[in-house]
């Protein structure tokens, strides 16, 4: 695996997908989901630039920070259970997957002991698929309501997972969705649609051709070839 290489040929794409967009590539996060791989790959990330690192599991992400620490951004990106807040709170910047209100009300309790403002994206179920997490599209706007007003969370946008297709072009739609939603969405006291978070390794291009500005890329990025 040439990590180099890839992280290169990965950066075209984002740049070749942007051509028609309102955004630039350095407007973009790009978030390397590094959940089965190592502490020594994960420091490769960093000298080939890349600092935003995604986790699906707390105890890869705890592990991984304990070697690592603030050397690059945490963000979490799994479905993350009130009683594991605790052990991440003090380590992540960013959250993709907050859907209910209890979880809500577990991280505000948490940060607060430590004086730390968490930014958080709500989690979308955009395809209403059972096996997925997330809140259903009607339910975001009052979702959002019941909880602008704890003051350590920021809401900085959406989360959401296209079902997995072959074919890109069957996310779109989906993608198309969210950024409505977001475009929907009134700024009101701690919360902003600063962010899209949508895109993976196999619809990532799609999702920035439909607003995304923030992509969580694992598969493509440590395969040996890039296609």
């Amino acid at each position: 695996m040439n990590l180099e290489k890839n992280v290169e040929e990965i950066s075209e794409k984002i740049k070749v997908s942007l051509m028609c967009s309102n955004y630039s590539f350095n407007d973009i996060m790009f978030v390397a989901v590094t959940k089965t791989e190592t502490i020594e790959t994960v420091e490769e990330l960093i000298r080939c630039g890349v600092l935003h690192i995604g986790e699906s599991r707390v105890q890869e992400l705890v592990r991984k920070y304990e070697v690592i620490g603030d050397k690059v951004i945490w963000h979490m990106i799994g479905h993350l259970q009130k009683n594991k807040v605790k052990y991440i709170v003090d380590k992540v910047s960013f959250i993709h997957s907050l859907d209910s209100e209890s979880l809500a009300l577990e991280i505000e309790k948490r940060a607060s002991k430590i004086g730390k403002v968490i930014n958080c994206l709500i989690e979308v179920n955009i395809s209403g698929e059972e096996s997925k997490h997330g809140l259903k599209l009607s339910d975001v706007k009052a979702f959002l309501f019941k909880i602008n007003k704890l003051k350590h969370i920021n809401i900085v946008g959406l989360m959401t997972m296209a079902p997995y297709s072959n074919d890109a072009e069957n996310s779109r739609k989906f993608f198309n969705e969210l950024k409505e939603l977001a475009s929907e969405i009134k700024p009101i006291d701690n919360v902003c649609m600063k962010y899209l978070s949508m895109g993976m390794s196999n619809d990532f291009e799609v999702a920035l051709q439909e607003g995304a500005n923030m992509i969580r890329i694992g598969r493509a990025l440590f395969k040996n070839d890039v296609q």
